[in-house]
């Protein structure tokens, strides 16, 4: 019932386009990618587009090497956003020397994070497990294993350097490699339902973040170059390191930000927290819902984040249908 009244909302709100867009901004091309986060920044920023802005939008599906591909022959999609920039190459940065593209911001904040977490009971019940030392002092509390990162993914090269550079095994703590995220994903909902201990590595946003309340123990400071040589699966000393954020960016065309400086403002200021869009996605899993729901629900629930994003007369046409 909730997820037929949500899609029923998306499409009242989508039907006064016409009305409504009295200003036409004109067209605009923007990236879904194949993930749920960003395809709920999609649908968010086409509504806001349409409905506040007037633009008759265009989404194309795409994926991270494709959109940058696109843009390096084609100049479009004229909006390219949750771009992982640590994924893109060197054509995206010969696409930024020649300045053909310009970043207009975080659309994650702080951007895409991994990390070894605990379930926050854990940590609320004993402190000490706040840290890697603490952890690495009290294997039994966390129930003598760490869960790694699945098999043949890019962070279980450097997830395990770091159980080499921490000498995990030697402090009593099991590793077990995890053949898929499925499984990763249920061990640690299996423990959180019977309030058991986890330990292991996850990242956001996703939804077993947005549904479990999990702690990032602290794993010391961030070193650059310790982090870069434990991604090679040949590092012979690796060394501790905690995890960057990820940049997590809103791209356009040069000629679509001097073309369309309001969108582009518009665009520059779409920002979600990496957790709320680890919740958004619990919310959308929970009640079985499409990411046209899950945007629906963000607008109709979180006015104070999105309100600040806009212009005055859009914000003015958009009250009139998210009362």
């Amino acid at each position: 019932m909730k997820t037929y009244l949500y899609g029923a909302a998306f499409a009242a709100l989508a039907a006064p386009t016409a009305v409504l867009a009295q200003d036409q901004c004109g067209d605009v091309t923007i990236t879904q990618m194949n993930w749920d986060s960003a395809a709920i920044v999609t649908a968010v920023s086409q509504f806001l587009m349409e409905q506040g802005y007037g633009c008759d939008v265009t989404v194309v599906p795409s994926d991270t090497t494709p959109a940058v591909t696109s843009l390096s022959e084609n100049n479009e999609p004229d909006i390219v956003t949750e771009l992982w920039t640590n994924s893109t190459g060197d054509v995206y940065e010969k696409l930024k020397q020649d300045g053909r593209i310009v970043e207009l911001g975080q659309v994650l904040d702080p951007g895409g994070v991994e990390g070894w977490w605990l379930p926050t009971y854990l940590v609320e019940e004993h402190p000490e497990l706040a840290t890697i030392e603490g952890v690495m002092e009290n294997p039994d509390l966390v129930g003598g294993m760490f869960n790694n990162c699945p098999d043949g993914w890019g962070c279980r090269i450097t997830s395990d350097n770091l159980i080499r550079a921490f000498d995990l095994e030697n402090a009593g703590i099991e590793v077990f490699n995890h053949g898929s995220g499925e499984t990763l994903a249920t061990s640690m909902a299996s423990a959180y339902q019977n309030q058991e201990p986890w330990f292991g590595y996850y990242w956001g946003p996703t939804t077993p973040l947005g549904k479990f309340d999990m702690t990032s123990i602290d794993l010391g400071e961030y070193d650059e170059q310790a982090h870069l040589a434990n991604q090679n699966a040949d590092t012979p000393d690796p060394k501790p390191s905690a995890f960057p954020s990820a940049p997590v960016l809103t791209v356009v065309t040069n000629d679509f930000k001097d073309n369309n400086p309001e969108i582009a403002d518009l665009m520059s200021k779409v920002t979600f927290k990496t957790d709320t869009m680890s919740q958004l996605l619990a919310w959308k899993e929970e009640n079985n819902a499409s990411n046209e729901e899950a945007a629906v629900y963000f607008l109709q629930n979180n006015p104070d984040e999105w309100s600040g994003w806009l212009s005055d007369a859009a914000k003015e046409k958009l009250s009139a249908l998210l009362k």
